[in-house]
């Protein structure tokens, strides 16, 4: 929301008061609170009819430093409130040993200091007001200037906060969520306010109030509701961020590295959960309008088996349930009459079944007059239920702040697990009313962003309960921050073009960037029917992203229906994500662990090198897999490898970088590069992603791999088996740990070697 007219004026109706002066300070061991003054203050008189602002710098965490601003305290708090870690929590769970940290102050004449890790707030009491950033070097990160701290009155009444932090030449802003606009966000002006929009246009379906630095830091803004950021937008070298409210809280994050910044906002927030390995692999569905009944279904795993492409999870889409009836829970018997015995006979072929649900209950649904008569429908304020006829006609809202509800809901779900069921996919949750009454007395405005987390939660916690910790694991569209604990979630509906899929990438990119391990798209386009051209290209990307699914809206994504080739290119690519599983699910036991998405903007692994800092049309998978998915039917594409001699995973081809390359590629291939140093754990199995991953296993080595410590999980994460690589003069020599098992040891453009417990190889 922009408030100035120009650097000299207002806009028509606004008032703002800056932060001046501060006029007192009062000092604790480990925080501190200024009380500000609006105007400099040159005599009493000056006191008289003229506000305060109060200012709170504390820590919540090591590295973390709170600012708190507020105007008028009194307001009443009516919630939700994002619920925060504590800072003695050690692992995913919380239940992890106690972190000891201390924050502390200092003061120095003028000066006051807070110092937590690595990171430092300094206030000069002196000065013009400001809040200046350090890091443990004692450099300036960023810095509260002249107007950033400060109240906003509007024509309309509305009271707004709003906080400043500077921009540095050169200095990036990322995240904010899944934003399908440009990747890096200087420029640009953006309202955390879910909405369902696609992904061509600058609404989200995920709204993140955290923001990642090219500097080194990140903030993350304390507020479940509507956030406005301007970043370098309304004030070309400041990120400015506002809240409809009293008061503004917002923690600076330090790094110095962003996988050190992810790493302690994802421990503020909460880790991602560990999805189970057969999640990663190819996930085919019905479709949402399309025709099916039992028939079709059987007809696609067929079709699957039949051309030898392994399939994972079956999801039934929209209409498993009769229409107008959304969400009952109840199978339409004209087209499934026998839903037992068919998930019977699926499951015996090794499938997981998926199920569309919605938090929405249609009033010809059975459950519309169960659900307000236990009180359990989001109500108006004059005690109507609210409804409309958007998406299903007369629909109302479960009313997830209301316990018995929640348990009502999850009822409804168990049923369906007890049919065999394994999983849900968690659509919508974004179009969400704030002229309401919700049971526990939240603030509508608030509730708006923060519904969808308390219904994923719903669901994912039974599923937990359920099937067990590590069993869990949705499709999810919609989601705030702390949304990352429950995955995985996918970036909603998209045209099926070379456009709409560069775009989902980016909102991938930015959603990794705002503390999301694990993503995924519909391979094809939702929209639409793709050429045979780009649904090849999207099953590369799709394949090689964190989850794959190939869904549509009216027209089926059976590979056969793209031509032969589609065929091959599917089964080649879900093949080779099977063989990556012992890394792939190494990575993701590090997204759980540390908060380091499994899809990595090439910042991430490379934030030192400037020409990384940009770049939305590739990524790392994992810390040593890059992935530069082509956009064009001619296979022309454009990408960049950082310093060092890169493999081509497909071909053998090794490349030096630093380096721009322009490479054209048939359907099944893609840039695909190994990192230099690494060593690439592979499997055997290649027809399912929860094989046996150290029975065959293959370490692809780099020439230069030195002191790689490479470890394959089981299925529930732990460790399977450790192997560490070292140079000894013109060997590499790899030991295993925690396995008697035989493994070979391949080492680019040298030689081979196959053995138990320790492994030589020559190098080239």
């Amino acid at each position: 929301m922009k408030f100035t007219d120009g650097f000299w004026l207002m806009r028509d109706g606004v008032h703002v008061s800056y932060a001046t002066e501060v006029r007192d300070l009062h000092v604790s061991d480990d925080h501190f609170t200024a009380y500000a003054a609006v105007r400099r203050v040159e005599h009493r008189g000056h006191t008289l009819n003229s506000p305060l602002i109060t200012v709170e710098c504390f820590s919540p965490a090591e590295g973390v430093i709170g600012v708190r601003a507020t105007h008028h305290a009194g307001k009443a708090h009516r919630g939700p409130d994002f619920a925060l870690r504590d800072a003695g929590t050690g692992d995913a769970e919380g239940e992890g040993p106690e972190v000891v940290y201390a924050a502390r102050t200092r003061r120095e004449g003028s000066v006051t200091e807070l110092t937590s890790g690595p990171l430092t707030v300094r206030l000069d009491g002196d000065g013009p007001w400001g809040l200046t950033f350090l890091d443990a070097d004692g450099r300036r990160l960023t810095a509260v200037e002249a107007k950033g701290t400060a109240f906003a009155t509007t024509g309309d009444g509305a009271h707004h906060m709003v906080a400043q932090l500077a921009l540095g030449v050169g200095e990036y802003v990322y995240g904010l969520g899944e934003r399908f606009t440009p990747y890096v966000k200087n420029g640009q002006s953006v309202d955390i306010w879910q909405a369902d929009g696609g992904t061509s246009s600058e609404q989200a379906y995920k709204n993140i109030p955290f923001h990642l630095s090219s500097r080194g830091y990140g903030v993350f803004v304390n507020h479940p509701g509507k956030v406005s950021y301007e970043i370098g937008s309304e004030s070309v070298g400041q990120v400015q961020f506002s809240v409809e409210d009293q008061s503004i809280e917002y923690y600076v994050v330090a790094g110095p590295t962003p996988k050190e910044v992810l790493a302690r906002y994802t421990a503020l927030t909460g880790r991602p959960a560990l999805p189970p390995a057969w999640s990663f692999g190819l996930w085919l569905t019905t479709s949402f309008c399309t025709p099916y009944d039992e028939e079709t279904v059987t007809s696609f795993v067929d079709g699957m088996a039949e051309r030898n492409i392994p399939l994972s999870v079956f999801h039934f889409d929209c209409f498993w349930m009769r229409e107008y009836q959304w969400t009952d829970f109840r199978w339409d018997p004209d087209t499934f009459p026998d839903p037992e015995g068919m998930l019977a006979r699926l499951k015996e072929r090794g499938l997981r079944i998926s199920m569309w649900i919605n938090p929405y209950i249609a009033q010809k649904s059975a459950l519309f007059e169960e659900a307000a008569r236990l009180g359990y429908l989001v109500r108006r304020p004059n005690g109507d239920i609210w409804q409309w006829d958007l998406w299903q006609a007369g629909m109302a809202l479960v009313d997830f702040t209301h316990p018995e509800a929640r348990a009502w809901f999850q009822s409804k779900l168990r049923t369906l697990l007890d049919q065999g069921v394994d999983c849900f996919k968690t659509d919508f949750g974004e179009r969400v009313p704030t002229d309401v009454v919700w049971h526990d007395g939240s603030d509508p405005e608030r509730m708006h962003n923060y519904y969808t987390h308390l219904y994923n939660q719903c669901v994912f916690e039974l599923l937990e309960k359920e099937r067990g910790a590590g069993e869990a694991v949705l499709f999810a569209r919609s989601a705030t921050a702390g949304g990352q604990q429950y995955p995985v979630h996918w970036g909603g509906d998209c045209f099926a073009s070379f456009n709409a899929m560069a775009e989902s990438l980016r909102g991938g990119l930015s959603l990794s960037l705002s503390g999301f391990g694990f993503w995924s798209h519909d391979i094809g386009g939702f929209e639409g029917t793709p050429d045979p051209e780009v649904f090849k290209r999207w099953l590369a990307f799709g394949l090689l992203s964190s989850h794959s699914r190939l869904h549509g809206n009216m027209s089926y994504r059976v590979p056969w229906e793209f031509g032969d080739e589609a065929v091959e290119v599917a089964r080649q690519f879900t093949e080779l994500k099977h063989r990556l599983m012992p890394y792939l699910y190494g990575a993701a036991v590090e997204a759980h662990r540390d908060g380091t998405p499994l899809m990595r903007p090439m910042l991430l692994e490379f934030p030192d090198d400037p020409a990384c800092r940009t770049l939305d049309r590739q990524y790392m998978l994992g810390p040593g897999l890059l992935v530069a998915p082509v956009f064009t039917a001619e296979g022309d594409v454009e990408f960049y490898l950082p310093e060092g001699d890169w493999t081509h995973l497909l071909t053998g081809e090794t490349v030096t970088g630093p380096v721009w390359r322009r490479e054209t590629h048939g359907f099944d291939s893609l840039p695909l590069y190994v990192r230099p140093g690494a060593v690439l754990p592979l499997g055997a199995d290649d027809q399912r992603p929860d094989g046996d991953w150290t029975s065959g296993l293959t370490l692809l080595a780099q020439r230069d791999a030195d002191g790689v410590v490479v470890t394959v999980p089981d299925h529930r994460g732990a460790p399977a088996a450790t192997y560490t690589a070292v140079r000894d003069g013109g060997t590499l020599r790899v030991t295993a740990r925690g396995t008697d098992r035989p493994f070979r040891v391949r080492v680019v453009g040298g030689g081979s070697a196959r053995g138990t417990g320790e492994v030589v190889v020559r190098l080239p």
